[in-house]
């Protein structure tokens, strides 16, 4: 199966010189080592909680809204069809874009900037970080090991950010942050077309939702400029057809830039390995012009979509949840399920275990339990932990 990447350029990340996994495993005679991994990411149980993760709407709010689950998908859809272009190995590209939001909390960056404040002295959190631990550790279903057993190329692009200080914790594969090296290509490409789904796909749910309108997409450049060519090519098409059409083009118009300018960027550093490209400024990369469309873009959600004021108010809600269940744990650590309440084997070993070592180590646990919740789950745990009737005690 490994002939399947005979074709991939030299630079692109190949299995038989990857660097491997954590524990040694007999290789796969019917598929490839970054198939493996993909799979593994599609089997494991975080994956299936994103179907019920927000990416902008709180999922109840509706059920044609994007979730976690897929915004990964079509991430995975996106980076496969710049990396097949660029002779670059799909199933890793896949692998990392499937997992890349495993460790994200309910209800989006709202959740995550709470319990990221709530575990301000106990070492923060980070959903990518979140989601290294996931596949490193926290999933449970190999006898073997803890976690995925993933290989180190995919739990590199799982790691797209990393502070220097948490970076020195990581070992292998926190070097990179420490030297100021890049990631595969590969990694490169799911990083982007992560931005090029996000962006895209939140402008569609905004207008679905009623949050955005037309005459205010029609102020970005970028968006009227494709809808005016579905005018052109389809006179009087209207409502849902004629935004999908507009949509799709501007996707194609982002991969297209994205694939033209970084083939560009790859041949003029000439790299011959995966060794070359880490040494390497990033070559994956859209054209200035493009850059400039793409952070207008960003901009205008951020402005008009992500701070309007229903978003908010869910956001507001959403934030109350996961302070209220952090702070009921901590002090509460007895109304935890057992396997996140601290047991003498979970504790660092050593002649003495300080106090606040054990604060710690509870609190990293309850942050695992509350990001791992789905937003549906962790709006029935907060009423039957607070809400005070018959129907919930």
């Amino acid at each position: 199966m490994i002939s399947q990447e005979a074709s991939l350029a030299p630079y692109a990340a190949h299995s038989a010189t990857s660097r491997g996994r954590l524990f040694d495993e007999i290789a796969p005679n019917t598929r490839t080592e970054f198939q493996r991994d993909r799979d593994r990411i599609v089997h494991c149980t975080a994956f299936r909680r994103l179907e019920y993760k927000t990416q902008v709407f709180v999922n109840h709010e509706g059920d044609l809204f994007r979730t976690r689950l897929t915004h990964s998908i079509e991430v995975a859809q996106i980076a496969r069809s710049i990396a097949c272009n660029l002779q670059l190995n799909e199933d890793l590209v896949e692998a990392i874009s499937l997992a890349h939001d495993l460790g994200h909390t309910p209800f989006g960056h709202a959740g995550q900037d709470a319990l990221n404040a709530c575990m301000q002295h106990f070492g923060g959190f980070e959903h990518n970080l979140q989601s290294l631990r996931l596949v490193d550790k926290l999933e449970q279903r190999y006898g073997a090991f803890d976690g995925l057993n993933l290989m180190f190329e995919t739990r590199e692009g799982i790691l797209k950010h990393c502070s220097i200080t948490n970076a020195k914790k990581l070992g292998e594969i926190g070097q990179r942050f420490i030297q100021h090296k890049q990631p595969t290509l590969e990694a490169q490409v799911a990083n982007l077309a992560d931005e090029i789904a996000y962006n895209n796909h939140d402008i569609d749910d905004g207008l679905r939702s009623g949050l955005l309108t037309l005459d205010q997409m029609m102020e970005i450049d970028f968006f009227a400029r494709h809808n005016r060519e579905v005018e052109t090519i389809f006179p009087g098409l209207r409502g849902r057809r004629a935004i999908n059409e507009t949509l799709r083009r501007m996707i194609n118009a982002l991969i297209n830039d994205l694939i033209d300018t970084s083939r560009a960027r790859i041949s003029a550093a000439a790299p011959q390995t995966v060794e070359d490209v880490r040494d390497a400024a990033p070559l994956i990369a859209f054209s200035q012009p493009m850059a400039q469309e793409a952070a207008a873009l960003k901009r205008f959600l951020r402005e008009n979509l992500y701070r309007h004021y229903l978003v908010s108010r869910m956001t507001s809600k959403a934030r109350r949840i996961v302070v209220d269940l952090f702070d009921c744990f901590v002090k509460e650590p007895a109304l935890l399920p057992p396997d996140y309440q601290l047991i003498p084997s979970s504790m660092p070993q050593g002649d003495i275990v300080r106090e606040g070592d054990i604060a710690s180590l509870q609190a990293r646990q309850v942050a695992d339990y509350i990001a791992g919740m789905t937003d549906r789950y962790a709006i029935r745990e907060h009423r039957r932990l607070f809400l005070v009737n018959e129907g919930h005690l």
